[in-house]
């Protein structure tokens, strides 16, 4: 089915609804982008009732509403409803299903060299504690990750394959559902951050094969701080362990014993900021009212274009390698540290981020990279915004 592209009406109308694009060039997405102003005044509309008429009361009030959320979210990633659990962030998603494993001594966890630092600290930690044995499994030269050697690493001691979808400071997309095809045909655990890619891309939880997937509201969701989700396929909700219980995490509960309810809710706190997942929630709407192919192919073109125009500009190295790459950006300018050019920009008012070496060790110490400048786009940038970039980097450092 062919794609139909925005138009410039329809960029402008989506910066018409962010009023964070008016001032500045936004290209931090990949850390928190810019939200609808629809789900800013969602979120301090709740406050302001919260404060006129109790927050139990109003929360009783937008109870079907809040419910709602789990419906949204099951719908954008092809998943049900009762396989959702609302988090706070994906490191929250990610150490849930982590630590809810039974890990013994010497099982094997496989992972790429494209892993978050909070993973990684979960993956050092479970070593410590179990014995596990962490194997990552390098990009190959031209910056794919080698499926093949990830099924040559499986043995009998292979207990889990944890991947990240998109990196943190890379703009390459591994093939998520090629993995989930070996992770099924041996039978193995796998678990998804997707911090990065829901918001970007289609993500389809039956077609990649992931038994758990950790999600972030703030990134290419657009969604506000604080907010993230957790999918659980519903057979593998009894084989995690709960790592806390309070009211929310039972259907009933008596004096001797008590029932664990029987959806991924099993994995929420009861007492939660309720304005950020309603915030969250039209985050997802606006979303799915747009339609995630669209907004994918339309960073796609972005990023295509800046990686291009950077590409021209002497002085710029750009550091992503892949068959498929994303809106993540990276790349730096010879002889001048990221943290100036960080600097610089945000003078311009523009916003990019700096990928520092702990944020994904095995990636950046195997490039030999320190600190690299990280610009990620969104739908709602434009080709004029790429331009100006260009521009300043060739007027201040070049």
């Amino acid at each position: 089915m062919e794609i139909k592209p925005f138009d410039k009406a329809e960029i402008q109308a989506f910066r018409m609804e962010t009023t964070g694009t008016a001032n500045r060039i936004h290209l931090n997405n990949a850390g928190a982008a810019l939200p609808p102003d629809i789900v800013v005044n969602t979120m301090v509309d709740f406050l302001r009732e919260e404060a006129l008429f109790g927050g139990y009361e109003t929360e009783a009030k937008y109870r079907a509403q809040l419910n709602h959320t789990h419906t949204l979210i099951a719908q954008l990633i092809h998943a049900h409803p009762d396989e959702i659990a609302l988090v706070e962030n994906a490191s929250a998603a990610w150490d849930i299903a982590f630590n809810g494993l039974h890990f013994q001594q010497g099982d094997e966890v496989i992972v790429s060299e494209m892993e978050y630092v909070s993973n990684v600290l979960g993956l050092l930690n479970a070593q410590k504690l179990y014995g596990i044995v962490i194997k990552m499994i390098p990009n190959d030269a031209e910056g794919n990750f080698p499926v093949n050697d990830l099924e040559a690493a499986i043995n009998v001691r292979t207990k889990l394959i944890a991947v990240t979808h998109v990196p943190s400071t890379a703009g390459n997309v591994l093939p998520v559902a090629a993995i989930g095809e070996v992770a099924r045909k041996h039978n193995i655990v796998y678990l998804l951050d997707a911090c990065q890619s829901v918001g970007q891309m289609p993500v389809d939880v039956q077609a990649i094969g992931c038994d758990m997937l950790a999600v972030t509201g703030r990134k290419y969701l657009r969604g506000p701080r604080g907010s993230g989700f957790l999918y659980v396929r519903r057979q593998m909700l009894d084989q995690l362990k709960l790592l806390f219980f309070d009211g929310r995490t039972v259907s009933s509960v008596n004096q001797q014993d008590f029932v664990v309810r029987n959806d991924a809710q099993r994995f929420e706190w009861y007492e939660k900021n309720f304005a950020v997942i309603l915030g969250l929630q039209k985050s997802v709407e606006y979303v799915l009212n747009i339609g995630i192919e669209r907004i994918w192919q339309r960073i796609q073109s972005l990023a295509f274009l800046f990686r291009q125009r950077l590409r021209e500009l002497d002085g710029i190295t750009v550091h992503d390698q892949g068959d498929e790459l994303c809106g993540i950006v990276t790349f730096s300018v010879s002889g001048v540290p990221a943290a100036t050019v960080k600097t610089k920009l945000a003078a311009k008012n523009i916003n990019v981020h700096i990928g520092i070496a702990k944020s994904t060790l095995y990636y950046m110490n195997r490039k030999g990279l320190d600190g690299i400048i990280r610009a990620s786009v969104h739908y709602y940038n434009t080709e004029e915004e790429i331009e100006v970039v260009c521009r300043e980097l060739r007027t201040v450092f070049l």
